[in-house]
């Protein structure tokens, strides 16, 4: 009847007609009706799940669970002490036994010896270990400027102006100084403080969750180096003698991008094309230029990259 209403009268008459289409619209209105017509209930089949309920699993509470059934709540007479999860506390930071301990405490790696000295556990948030791309990306950058000076450079003989080499020499140090132990350990230091909660649970050992450090000294140690980082830019800036302190402009910049990937409501690090670009950025490109722009000035290219 359902199927009836759907299809328009003089549509089925015309089908009808038809002597192969009589075949099918009758097929049709069968079909329709066993779909629609409730299935009869067979007592056999009650019976013999009846028959069968004392085999089969026991997820309802019973006052005596049968001894050979699977029954996952606890009785009265027994003891949910043996039904607890045995939890595991989280892995501690198990000191390594190859004399490594020390050095990997001021690198700031997994398997450091613990620390009271404020200095070590300082340094120890600034992940050294991480300061190794982007002082090489300074160097790159210092090379790839043209204008690099060697101190005395052996293939070449006009180029072994030692006092201009070693201002060249000192002034790439100073840019390593600033994109390392400054901007790299202002990242890392505010990585680990928007990461504090998660710390405490997957990683308490660390220095801010165990309370090594107070959050004041944190946020002391952040802005100090971002400040100090900001100053540098800008001295190096005047040494190079820019008109427009391009070197501060990509410090600036470095320090946002690490910012909104740990800071919330951004925290890029949880978007993988947007924490990709970031990391890219900051310990690829922005080094590369800033090494770059110290030894000269960079091209429009890089400012429309930028």
């Amino acid at each position: 009847a359902a199927l009836m209403i759907k299809i328009p009268i003089f549509h089925l008459l015309f089908c009808l007609k038809i002597p192969a289409m009589k075949t099918i619209v009758a097929s049709l209105l069968l079909t329709s009706t066993a779909a629609f017509t409730p299935a009869t209930r067979s007592l056999a089949g009650i019976h013999h799940r009846s028959a069968s309920s004392s085999t089969s699993l026991h997820m309802i509470p019973n006052r005596e669970p049968p001894s050979n059934s699977f029954y996952p709540f606890p009785t009265e007479n027994e003891s949910t002490s043996n039904l607890l999860l045995n939890a595991r506390s989280p892995k501690s930071n198990e000191e390594v036994t190859d004399g490594s301990a020390d050095v990997r405490q001021l690198l700031g790696v997994k398997g450091a010896s613990g620390t009271t000295d404020i200095w070590k556990i300082r340094l120890q948030l600034t992940k050294p270990v991480t300061w190794i791309p982007l002082v090489w990306g300074v160097m790159c950058g210092a090379a790839a400027s043209g204008n690099y000076h060697w101190i005395w450079n052996p293939f070449d003989p006009n180029d072994r102006n030692v006092m201009l080499g070693l201002e060249d020499a000192l002034k790439g140090f100073v840019g390593m100084i600033l994109a390392g132990p400054f901007l790299t350990g202002y990242t890392q230091t505010i990585n680990d403080w928007y990461d504090r909660e998660i710390d405490a649970i997957n990683e308490p050992y660390r220095p801010i969750p165990s309370g090594a450090i107070s959050e004041g000294q944190v946020i002391f140690q952040i802005w100090f180096l971002l400040l100090g980082g900001l100053g540098i830019a800008y001295g190096l800036d005047v040494w190079a003698g820019h008109d427009f302190p391009t070197v501060l402009a990509l410090s600036i910049f470095g320090s946002w991008v690490s910012y909104i990937y740990s800071a919330p409501p951004l925290k890029l690090k949880q978007n993988g094309w947007a924490g990709n670009y970031a990391l890219g950025c900051s310990y690829i490109s922005l080094p590369w230029w800033c090494g770059q722009a110290i030894f000269g000035e960079l091209d429009r290219p890089v400012y429309f990259i930028l």
